[in-house]
């Protein structure tokens, strides 16, 4: 197993998890190695323990889609009247 240059220093959320996105590379019984984009989420300050995903390109492709729209639903939210309803967040495409 072989993790990939860090390209950026890990983002740190308001509570103190570290998040890291890195390219991961696993020696398989074939000659084909396997590639994979690894999501590292560190624990809180509290100690709680955190957690990591191991996704194929089109699977990270997909959580960056994924990711994007809900930012778009938010700043659509943030501009917003106070009174205007909740925008509904987008489904995702069935598999």
């Amino acid at each position: 197993m072989r993790l990939g240059p860090v390209g950026e220093a890990p983002l740190v959320t308001s509570c103190g998890r570290r998040i890291e996105v890195r390219f991961l590379r696993l020696a398989a019984a074939t000659d084909r190695p396997i590639s994979r984009v690894a999501l590292d989420v560190g624990p809180v300050r509290s100690g709680e323990p955190g957690t990591w995903a191991s996704l194929t390109m089109g699977k990270a492709l997909d959580l960056a889609r994924r990711l994007m729209a809900q930012v778009r639903v938010a700043e659509t939210a943030e501009s917003a009247p106070v009174d205007a309803p909740a925008s509904t967040p987008p489904r995702a495409p069935s598999a």
